[in-house]
């Protein structure tokens, strides 16, 4: 690595704006001439999981879980703030030019900012699954409320360049928030196939939508303005966002389920070649009670990634919202099918997420990095290499 090039502006790159955004498809990609095997009809409006890793909970695991989360939800430790700390993003301003940057915003949210090109004010910045609002529900009188707080303001979020949404679910797509980073920043939204009309619906212009199925990629050129206060000069540059399969579920009301397709995403710096994996919200194995979780068959789609698109400099994983993991196994990754998926994809160093927010589920609420780190240690891979970070925290990769 090179030594370290303090950025010539500090918090002033913060706002700065790209732009000449250019989102180009990919041009002779055939078009299979079958249907693929997780739509399942034509007309790209209903879809499946198409492993045998997938099994949907019956409605008896699902009676139970409601019963004991409106019984015996965990409880928030009085000294939250001291076991997940939270802090003011700097959002890496400081950091070496040639890092890309990852900041946790709660939950699945993450800003990436790229590797700085040459004589550029920054990198191109990617937001995924941003969600702001207090409740992660379709009202805020009800639902779940945060038990920790966002790190920041919406207002405060720098300018930044793409939206990702990796499905529909509330506490991963948020209409508040899109509005309002969409109106701030101009930013395009990139989404899975079937979910054009809900953010035509809320006002994102046609023209900053692109939705993608699975493999589907899109290539992102934009000019950033010039490191020089003195020069009026733009740095081109670009990166390429791939859809890739998860395995999950969606909805937004009760009888909608499937109706859009779910996602993880692979992000490239087309400059640097610094690669991140967004997870979104995924599993990776449906185990029930008294099943041998060694024995039942694991989702293909991850080895896959790491086939065509790794290694990855970085991944960010979801690691918690996983009990009972009978009911919820097959869609939400417990931290031991994290590092399996950490694995499959062939990545170099990574994030957990999708924990520390909201209560959706039953596992004690500071269990997930445990069980993290437990089966890290047990996979001999280091903290170093896999760990969680704080809220607002920015880590350099």
């Amino acid at each position: 690595m090179s030594s370290s090039i303090p950025l010539s502006i500090s918090a002033a790159t913060l706002l700065i704006p790209a732009k000449n955004v250019v989102v180009s498809t990919p041009e002779g990609i055939a078009k299979a001439a079958t249907r693929p095997a997780h739509h399942m009809n034509d007309s790209q409006t209903k879809f499946t999981n198409p492993w045998p890793s997938w099994r949907y909970p019956t409605f008896r695991l699902w009676a139970s879980y409601f019963w004991k989360s409106a019984t015996a939800n965990p409880s928030v430790p009085v000294n939250i703030a001291s076991l997940i700390p939270t802090q003011k993003p700097t959002w890496g301003v400081g950091f070496r030019r040639e890092d890309m940057k990852a900041t946790w915003l709660g939950h699945a949210c993450f800003l990436v900012e790229l590797p700085t090109p040459s004589d550029a004010a920054r990198g191109a910045r990617v937001i995924f699954d941003p969600v702001f609002q207090h409740r992660c529900s379709p009202v805020q009188w009800a639902g779940p409320e945060r038990f920790t707080p966002a790190p920041c303001e919406i207002e405060e979020i720098p300018s930044v360049d793409a939206i990702v949404l990796s499905h529909n679910h509330y506490d991963h797509t948020d209409t508040h928030t899109l509005r309002s980073l969409v109106k701030k920043h101009d930013a395009h939204v990139f989404a899975p196939l079937g979910n054009r009309p809900y953010l035509l619906s809320i006002g994102i212009p046609q023209t900053h939508i692109h939705i993608l199925d699975w493999w589907d990629n899109r290539t992102v050129s934009l000019s950033i303005p010039s490191s020089s206060s003195s020069s009026s000069d733009h740095i081109d540059t670009k990166f390429k966002l791939t859809c890739t399969p998860a395995q999950h579920t969606s909805n937004r009301g009760l009888f909608d389920r499937g109706k859009t397709l779910w996602a993880s995403f692979a992000l490239e710096d087309l400059n640097s070649g610094k690669k991140a994996f967004f997870g979104g919200d995924t599993g990776y194995r449906t185990i029930r009670d008294g099943e041998d979780a060694e024995s039942v068959p694991v989702c293909p789609a991850f080895k896959e990634i790491g086939e065509k698109l790794g290694p990855f400099d970085l991944a960010m994983l979801p690691i918690g919202a996983y009990d009972p993991r009978a009911l919820f196994s097959g869609m939400h990754a417990h931290p031991a099918d994290s590092v399996r998926i950490f694995q499959d994809i062939k990545a170099k160093k990574g994030l957990g997420m999708h924990w520390g927010t909201w209560i959706l589920t039953t596992e004690p609420l500071m269990e997930p990095p445990a069980e993290l780190r437990r089966h890290c240690d047990k996979a001999g891979i280091t903290q170093d290499e896999f760990d969680i970070c704080g809220l607002g925290e920015t880590r350099p990769f």
